[in-house]
């Protein structure tokens, strides 16, 4: 009876074992590990545009000290930095086409807007050859890096995320486990980013 008893149990947690091998193996977690990825990827992508938004104050207040005449620049700098970290971003933002939009609209905006504050810099020589401007052009530039490199890390995250939201097995799972998972969006190019910039001597 008792040897019976212990057979019972040990087929019992083998049959256990078995199931969450083949669970485990058939991808059932492929969708919410894909899908923490990609936020993971995200929160990076969002923490480049926050260092660019920290980093903003300090350069517009260098280059007012230096031009006091170029206010229109820095107010534009100002209300474009002012407009992307106003826009409310959470994790449903990657799932809602428009709140992406938005927020994709306003940091292109920031984007155009410190363009034109570095493009108006250069007819200020005292100021281009400033130590703390100088510093914080290389912070800056280098900050422009780190958000491309997020948002590519991002979109391959999403696309693996979409791609087991949209093919077999994955699709089914989704449906029956996962009835709530929805894709997410991706970056899209900026508008006229197709033809190369004019360049004017």
């Amino acid at each position: 009876m008792m040897a019976s008893l212990l057979r019972n149990r040990i087929r019992i947690a083998l049959t256990g074992m078995v199931l969450a091998l083949g669970l485990s193996a058939c991808g059932i977690n492929n969708v919410p590990t894909l899908e923490e990825q990609a936020k993971a990827a995200w929160s990076e992508v969002q923490n480049q545009y926050q260092r660019r938004a920290d980093l903003i104050p300090n350069l517009v207040e260098t280059v007012k000290g230096f031009a006091q005449q170029e206010r229109e620049v820095l107010t534009q700098v100002t209300e474009a930095r002012a407009r992307a970290t106003q826009i409310q971003v959470d994790a449903s933002t990657v799932t809602d086409p428009e709140k992406f939009r938005q927020f994709q609209e306003a940091q292109n905006q920031l984007s155009g807007a410190l363009g034109r504050l570095l493009a108006t810099v250069e007819r200020y020589p005292d100021l281009k050859s400033n130590a703390n401007f100088l510093a914080l052009q290389s912070q800056l530039e280098g900050t422009e890096n780190r958000i491309a490199v997020a948002r590519r890390d991002y979109i391959s995250a999403v696309q693996a995320y979409n791609t087991e939201l949209r093919t077999i097995p994955g699709r089914w799972i989704a449906a029956i486990v996962y009835p709530d998972a929805k894709p997410m969006e991706t970056f899209t190019a900026t508008a006229g980013s197709d033809r190369p910039p004019e360049v004017k001597f």
